[in-house]
């Protein structure tokens, strides 16, 4: 079976389109269906079933796409430990971080590239469980998310830091001088939350089913900043680490609690499929090590 033909045939299976296939891959349209019909040849069986612009696996098309998946993730895996056993001091790495996790590795970034000039480091943003999939898929070797990680996704977790998550108000909502909140007392309260796909909301969600209670969602959104503003409008309580918080001038905006009974703790982590790291991979881990604080 050809390699080729199999990556342009996952290629437009995974986007549901010729066209947009050959653009991700820079060949043409005509291109992509004579290796996907070379592709159904080999096999001696239709992959795809064409009705108007919507694609359709067959049942030989779903072994062949699921198969195909892993077999191209083989191969570069393949490609990465070659290349990394050729180049013992250089290599690529691309880094999935999620926007919240972001702003705690300036230093880290700094350092790294004080220590390995030679590594060419990418980063890659997204929302942690959006990170989880592409590093259970081979996209990424390496990336970062909010645990507890999805368990049927199998991942190697290292933890990174861990922080008490605060309840951020409009002024006067919580009694004054208290600087503790029992997560139950959230049940009847509106709540900003970051968007379902972000790590944190799920370990909230986590939490809010363990406490017995369904949470008031008043809003949702991608980016922490604006929860912050939204709960200083009263529209609700916001949930976030504390490192955010102390970035905060909260001055007489907002009222700050931290969350007990129980303690929410966001814990960032590294998530890895297990087994090799590229030299690349494990410098990295090295000097996350160094640098972070325990």
């Amino acid at each position: 079976m050809d390699l080729r033909s199999l990556r342009y045939f996952v290629e437009t299976v995974r986007l549901n389109s010729f066209t947009q296939a050959a653009e991700s891959l820079h060949v043409t349209q005509s291109t992509i269906s004579k290796m996907v019909r070379q592709l159904e040849q080999e096999v001696g069986a239709q992959l795809l079933l064409r009705e108007g612009r919507t694609l359709t696996l067959t049942d030989t098309g779903s072994v062949v796409y699921q198969r195909g998946e892993q077999m191209l993730a083989a191969m570069q895996q393949l490609t990465v430990e070659v290349r990394d056993t050729q180049e013992a001091r250089r290599g690529q790495l691309t880094i999935g971080i999620p926007p919240m996790i972001n702003l705690l590795f300036t230093p880290v970034l700094k350092a790294f590239r004080q220590r390995h000039p030679d590594i060419a480091l990418t980063l890659r943003e997204d929302a942690g469980q959006a990170l989880e999939r592409q590093v259970a898929t081979g996209e990424l070797e390496i990336g970062m998310t909010v645990l507890p990680a999805d368990p049927q996704l199998a991942l190697q977790t290292s933890p990174i830091a861990s922080y008490p998550i605060w309840a951020l108000a409009a002024r006067g909502t919580f009694q004054k001088h208290r600087t503790t909140l029992k997560l139950k007392a959230l049940a009847g309260m509106p709540l900003v939350l970051l968007k379902d796909d972000f790590a944190l909301t799920r370990s909230l969600r986590h939490a809010f089913s363990a406490a017995g209670f369904e949470p008031q969602i008043a809003a949702q959104s991608g980016q922490w900043d604006w929860l912050v503003a939204m709960a200083s409008a009263g529209m609700g309580v916001a949930l976030l680490p504390e490192p955010f918080v102390h970035r905060l001038a909260i001055g007489h905006r907002l009222d700050a609690v931290r969350l007990v009974e129980p303690e929410l703790q966001w814990q960032a982590a590294h998530v890895w499929r297990g087994g090799y790291l590229s030299h690349a991979a494990r410098a990295w881990l090295a000097v996350c090590e160094d640098v972070l604080p325990d």
